[in-house]
């Protein structure tokens, strides 16, 4: 296994649309594991595979306290979610060190393929709602920052840049 390059917001490669998975193999089954370990080290809950530059519909989350419950979701959909709105303080991997409020559905039920292609369905609330919501947004090409203001994405957007530069200068990169 291997730990995965995450692209940092506002990298234009996040608002690339994944495209469905149609081939169940080894290849797929190592992304997904690279993929949990990444989210693991980075230290997070969910990532998808937008998110390390593979524009196709995947989605790893952990939600667990102790790590132990890895969550494989391949070409999720949202088949149905609760009227009522919660609002989660959200943080992103993209977006390190930024948390701001999101509203989304309280509750959702998703179908998906696992890593063998079979089909299944999940009801989820709480963090648990909310990560596969937010992952599923990566999937789409958009990022949570997104839900924000303008002025705060821009700020968020300028914090972000700076700190690149930042880590590009102490690296010897122009």
């Amino acid at each position: 296994m291997s730990i995965l390059n995450i692209l940092r917001y506002p990298d234009p490669r996040l608002h690339k649309i994944a495209k469905p998975v149609t081939v169940f193999d080894a290849r797929l089954k190592q992304l997904a594991a690279d993929m949990a370990e990444t989210m693991y080290d980075a230290p997070g809950v969910g990532l998808a595979a937008s998110q390390v530059d593979v524009h196709e519909q995947l989605v790893v989350i952990d939600t667990s306290e102790d790590s132990s419950q890895l969550q494989v979701f391949i070409n999720p959909e949202i088949i149905w979610e609760s009227e009522e709105r919660k609002v989660y303080d959200e943080g992103c991997l993209s977006v390190p060190g930024i948390y701001d409020g999101v509203e989304r559905p309280a509750e959702v039920k998703v179908r998906a393929l696992d890593l063998e292609g079979n089909s299944f369905e999940l009801h989820a609330d709480g963090l648990l709602a909310v990560c596969i919501q937010h992952e599923m947004d990566h999937l789409k090409g958009k990022v949570f920052v997104e839900y924000l203001s303008p002025l705060k994405r821009n700020r968020i957007k300028t914090k972000m840049l700076k700190e690149e530069r930042d880590m590009n200068k102490k690296a010897g990169r122009r």
